[in-house]
């Protein structure tokens, strides 16, 4: 076997990232994804240019770029009469739907499970949304930071007056990464009972599920926690700390790892004092170990610091700007990138590889994300369409 997902055809309706970027793990693992987009380019092609047409209009975006690698490209209009017809042909001969659309538009586009599943009962459709099915906001539209400030996320970070969003889009990559993972449960539950089925994953869903630890400790003890920057509450020390020449962050949980610190700090006391007996405990009064920690911190460099702390063996790493992780020595040592040639491009672009890798059958970057409708023509034959069908939809408006 050289790829798990082989002989797999998934088609990519998807915007930005949480649809794409499921269609792109699959299309790591060896499966054909179609990426279906307007005949003028879809609104997430050009977001975070790193690059301009001649003219100076934005180019291939960033997100472009690492949403759409190993995929081939198809202009498409869904919502055109012929366009539909296309959408069924397409269909038949697919085993995954990918969409991240509300659930009314998914009716409109005939991209619902009802109407998926009449056409072709072995493919798997697997949606995203903001909210999900089932609610009342199930046809809002909503981003990673709707689901970041609705899961008490944004409230728990920054300060009590000024809640601060996290940059990195965490929830839209969580809804992808959950969402391939349900379709690969699906697939291998389609080779037990020939049927395909709704895969549904939700923004609000993954968010909450990422802040289950302090949602539970809420509902089961009404602590009411407030946000307090960067200082943990539920163990510690755990904070960030400036060094003679910039940040590091320590974080320690559990009793072993804090007779460590105690140690290296040369605060043995603490291992008596019941304010820091239990990880319970060491939260409730982490502003006195942060305290100490910013002092032991401010009298060494980030090199010092860190050194001192690896050879105590305590969890710490620096701050990096954008630019030292990827200078960073483990980052290309370990092959967290790969690279993105692209038409305009000077160089190729470093995206982030598979994130998770297989020792037999692992994710490979194969092929550069693709240009505007690429792979139209090659699609469209394979379906039985002849040069004068292409044409007629062309002219049409259809793709």
């Amino acid at each position: 076997m050289t790829s798990v997902l082989e002989s797999i055809r998934v088609l990519d309706f998807g915007r930005y990232i949480a649809g794409p970027y499921c269609a792109a793990l699959l299309a790591d693992m060896g499966a054909e994804v179609i990426r279906i987009e307007k005949r003028d380019g879809s609104e997430d092609r050009t977001l975070i240019p790193v690059m301009h047409e001649a003219d100076g209009t934005p180019g291939a975006g960033a997100l472009f770029l690492q949403m759409n690698r190993n995929k081939k490209g198809l202009t498409l209009d869904p919502a055109h009469p012929q366009g539909r017809e296309v959408v069924k042909r397409l269909i038949k001969t697919a085993d995954v739907v990918v969409v991240n659309l509300p659930p009314q538009t998914l009716r409109h586009l005939g991209l619902d499970w009802e109407s998926v599943h009449a056409i072709n009962p072995r493919t798997v459709l697997t949606t995203a949304s903001a909210f999900g099915s089932g609610g009342p906001y199930e046809e809002r539209l909503g981003f990673d930071g709707v689901a970041q400030a609705m899961a008490g996320a944004v409230y728990m970070s920054g300060m009590p007056e000024q809640p601060v969003r996290a940059a990195a889009s965490w929830v839209d990559f969580g809804t992808a990464s959950l969402a391939a993972f349900g379709t690969m449960a699906a697939l291998f539950a389609r080779e037990k009972t020939g049927r395909g089925q709704h895969v549904e994953g939700a923004l609000l869903r993954t968010a909450v599920t990422f802040m289950s630890q302090t949602l539970v400790e809420q509902a089961v003890l009404k602590k009411d926690r407030v946000a307090t920057l960067n200082r943990g509450q539920t163990a510690g020390p755990s904070d960030i700390f400036k060094c003679k020449d910039g940040w590091i962050t320590i974080l320690v949980n559990g009793n072993p790892l804090f007779k460590r610190i105690a140690k290296l700090m040369g605060e043995e006391a603490w291992l008596t004092d019941p304010r820091f007996a239990t990880d319970e405990a060491r939260g409730d009064n982490g502003e006195r170990l942060s305290e100490r920690c910013a002092k032991w911190c401010a009298a060494r460099t980030v090199a010092q610091a860190l050194a001192e702390l690896e050879k105590a063996k305590v969890p710490a790493g620096p701050i990096l700007s954008p630019q030292q992780l990827l200078d960073d020595p483990h980052v290309k040592a370990a092959n967290y990138f790969a690279k993105a040639a692209y038409p305009g491009l000077k160089t190729p672009a470093p995206i982030p590889a598979t994130p998770v890798t297989l020792s037999e059958t692992p994710g490979t970057v194969r092929t550069p994300p693709p240009t505007l409708g690429q792979h139209t023509d090659e699609i469209l034959t394979g379906l039985g369409l002849t040069k004068a069908d292409i044409e007629d939809l062309r002219a049409s408006g259809a793709v």
